[in-house]
């Protein structure tokens, strides 16, 4: 409680926090407020009025019910590739900090090597061959793979600075092993970080979709922020002065991802001490 009241003081977390809690209310309570239709029932690029708050698409699709269904998968795709990746890296680094000796250098070197090689033109080249099977779920599993290795450096250097903490040899000295030693004497100590990174990692998995999207290999048969702005992009819409086509969509992706990243640094603010100093 006293961190949530430390939170709640720091306007920048009242803002992030604010602005990310409106885009999560309009992608659940969206199709209870608006009528939503994915269907090509109107004229294509018809002008927003009474009728279409946003106008059409090229294909003549309510575009607020575009919107609305593109944010619940992209937040969708943003959250598992967000819960995979931090997982993934805070196991490994809990366990390689912790152990050290072999397995922590060979841990260390498959990082090390991963992280040279840019994991988005992996991401990139797993979704081309993929073709028609790009799922929102495998894109998802794709993103958490290609992006846990930040997370297993970071979490295994905080692991390594506080295994020789004195409460840890206290529990070494009263017989813990070290499963109850990494659950019960790291992890806890952890959360405030881990809590960090995977906000990190949930921003990082709407932009990598976002991304692969708009190059057109992004979810097949599914409805994306980033496959709607590939849309407007292949049909040339800002060209055309169609703005409705193109811009909300980048409008959201951007509150998201500057939402996620503001109350990333406000938590980081209030968590450590030296840089409220």
């Amino acid at each position: 409680m006293k961190i949530l009241k430390n939170l709640l003081k720091e306007p920048t977390f009242v803002f992030g926090s604010g602005l990310f809690l409106l885009t999560i209310g309009l992608a659940i309570f969206g199709p209870f407020i608006f009528t939503i239709n994915t269907e090509s029932v109107n004229l294509p690029y018809q002008n927003p009025g009474a009728g279409l708050i946003l106008g059409a698409d090229h294909l003549g699709r309510d575009m607020l019910s575009m919107l609305i269904s593109g944010l619940k998968n992209s937040l969708y795709v943003g959250f598992m590739a967000g819960t995979i990746a931090t997982t993934l890296g805070t196991f490994l680094g809990v366990y390689a900090g912790y152990k050290g000796g072999l397995l922590d250098d060979i841990i260390n070197m498959v990082t090390n090597l991963v992280l040279v090689i840019p994991s988005f033109v992996v991401l990139l080249l797993i979704s081309a061959s993929l073709e028609e099977g790009r799922s929102l779920e495998l894109i998802a599993l794709i993103i958490g793979l290609t992006t846990w290795t930040w997370t297993t450096r970071s979490v295994r250097a905080q692991t390594s600075s506080l295994k020789s903490s004195e409460h840890i040899n206290l529990a070494r000295v009263n017989g813990a092993n070290t499963f109850t030693i990494l659950t019960k004497h790291i992890l806890p100590y952890l959360l405030s970080y881990i809590f960090m990174v995977f906000i990190i990692q949930v921003a990082s998995g709407i932009l990598q979709e976002a991304s692969i999207s708009m190059l057109g290999l992004g979810p097949y048969d599914s409805i994306s922020l980033g496959n709607i702005m590939n849309d407007a992009m292949k049909n040339e819409a800002l060209g055309d002065g169609v703005w409705w086509a193109f811009i909300p969509a980048s409008m959201l992706i951007t509150s998201i991802v500057f939402s996620l990243y503001t109350l990333n640094t406000s938590m980081e603010g209030v968590f450590n001490p030296a840089l409220r100093k």
